[in-house]
């Protein structure tokens, strides 16, 4: 039990609301959405499906997935107006900078979503649908790429593909990023969910907490760590010089991004899949370069601290043998985690509370005002 006049961190192992979407077990290993399983849902379940999961709390019927697959395919375009402004933003800017503009500006564009309550299950949808747009619009862009068709047909992973690399996924590519949105959809109350339900909890609207998400997933102590580890690959080049290089960096005292976590005392279920997935692209791909760096990595970190990996160690692996550049990483974390934001949001809705945490004052009291004129 947390003592109360205790100051506790970074807000560690504080208890500040209940909730039914997702649940961490650290000791075990397990992440559960709902009541199910990771494990289960990675294997079986389609990221539409998990959408539909968080948002209301039970999986859904056949007709009912038919019916949010179809409303998601439909609700992929964006209004001329904000093509247009990204496309009148600097092509040197960071993917998420963008990001974060284009979700505020999409607000403007949807004034019956943005009312706090339940017809916020809409703006959900739509920001869900519409986030990979966005992303897709300003990548093609800068990199000379067709103009974005809406392809009503693919899948929300295969369509985020499409957006990004102007091709049709193979089926392995598909399914692996089907895959990974599902293991990035939520994780309780991580630092972008815990902000955008603080800005809920002001009965501010739906597009305001995502952007505030938006904003806070940008940092690379949380949504940017997968970037630093494709770095780390890079600089370490082959697998024979990763005790080498990882032992350099441990005496250093720099942090290895990928290993440790907050919550998990044992490894994080979702490295466990992405770790299978990496080797399963490299091989398909002809390339097993990346996971067995990550692999001799692991094997370094394990026996000199003692961590285990988590789920940065190898999404990165798995997005770079696809092709898609490293600063659309965090985006695409995004694009599956605003299901889990906006499931925070409506859940927030149903239970408003303010969030307004207390701080220790540790300045002084008794200053006396000194005049401007006698002031040294």
């Amino acid at each position: 039990m947390v003592d109360a006049s205790e100051v506790q961190r970074g807000l560690e192992d504080v208890v500040a609301l209940e909730s039914r979407i997702c649940f961490i077990d650290g000791k075990q290993g397990r992440l559960i959405y709902d009541g199910y399983d990771i494990r289960d849902l990675a294997k079986s379940s389609t990221f539409e499906e998990v959408a539909y999961l968080l948002w209301y709390g039970r999986l859904p019927t056949a007709a009912q997935l038919t019916e949010l697959r179809e409303r998601l395919g439909s609700l992929r375009e964006l209004p001329a107006v904000l093509a247009q402004r990204i496309d009148s933003m600097p092509e040197t800017a960071h993917p998420m900078d963008i990001l974060r503009t284009a979700v505020s500006e999409l607000a403007l564009f949807e004034p019956d979503e943005t009312r706090p309550g339940p017809s916020s299950i809409g703006g959900a949808q739509r920001l869900t649908a519409v986030i990979p747009s966005i992303i897709g619009q300003f990548h093609r862009r800068r990199a000379g790429l067709p103009a974005l068709r809406k392809r009503p047909e693919l899948s929300p992973a295969a369509y985020l593909l499409y957006a990004l690399l102007d091709r049709e996924p193979s089926e392995l590519e598909a399914r692996c990023m089907d895959v990974a949105l599902i293991l990035h959809a939520d994780h309780e109350l991580n630092a972008s969910t815990f902000s955008a339900r603080v800005t809920a909890s002001t009965l501010s609207d739906l597009y305001s907490a995502v952007t505030s998400a938006v904003g806070t997933l940008k940092g690379p102590l949380h949504g940017g760590a997968n970037e630093r580890v494709m770095e780390m690959l890079d600089a370490i080049g082959s697998p024979d010089r990763a005790e080498e290089d990882v032992k350099a960096r441990l005496a250093k005292h720099e942090r290895i991004m990928g290993f440790g976590h907050r919550v998990y005392k044992v490894e994080d279920p979702r490295a466990t899949i992405l770790r299978d997935w990496s080797r399963r692209m490299g091989e398909a791909k002809g390339n097993l370069r990346y996971y067995e760096i990550l692999r001799a990595v692991e094997d370094v970190v394990q026996r000199e601290r003692g961590l285990y990996p988590n789920v940065d160690l190898y999404s990165g692996s798995v997005y770079t043998l696809m092709g898609i550049p490293h600063d659309l990483f965090t985006p695409i974390f995004a694009a599956s985690r605003v299901a889990g934001w906006t499931a925070h949001v409506l859940e927030e809705y149903n239970d408003l509370r303010l969030i307004r945490p207390t701080a220790r004052y540790v300045g002084p009291t008794d200053l006396p005002y000194v005049p401007i004129g006698q002031r040294g």
